[in-house]
């Protein structure tokens, strides 16, 4: 059992920066791939990038560029650095984890509770 918090969500103008972080609790965090997602209002939960157990990236087309992930072991901690923000990356964010970093983007291993970004025009 993983618990995932997220945190650094808030209120950007178009252009700007923000970290988000997500902290896992228990001993078992670098056996994890992690993930963050997204959510918009009235749309499903959509996947943006991955970190796998050694460090390897990924990232959907629409972040790429634009949004670094990254992980702590020590801290147990993975974070999304999120660059040139625009109107339309406004959503809750979550982050995820998974024991098979295969599977991490199909969205069926453990959530967080989301942290609520919003970028203005």
């Amino acid at each position: 059992q993983v618990q995932l918090v997220e945190s650094g969500g808030g209120l950007v103008q178009a252009g700007g920066s923000l970290r988000l972080s997500c902290t896992a609790s228990g001993r078992t965090f670098s056996t994890y791939a992690m993930g963050w997602f997204r959510q918009a209002p009235g749309l499903g939960r959509t996947f943006l990038a991955a970190i796998s157990r050694d460090n390897s990236t990924y990232y959907v087309d629409s972040v790429r560029g634009r949004f670094t992930i990254s992980r702590d072991n020590a801290k147990n901690t993975v974070y999304l650095q999120m660059n040139s923000l625009k109107p339309e990356d406004t959503a809750v964010y979550y982050c995820a984890a998974h024991p098979n970093e295969m599977e991490i983007r199909f969205g069926d291993g453990y959530w967080g509770q989301g942290t609520q970004v919003t970028v203005s025009s």
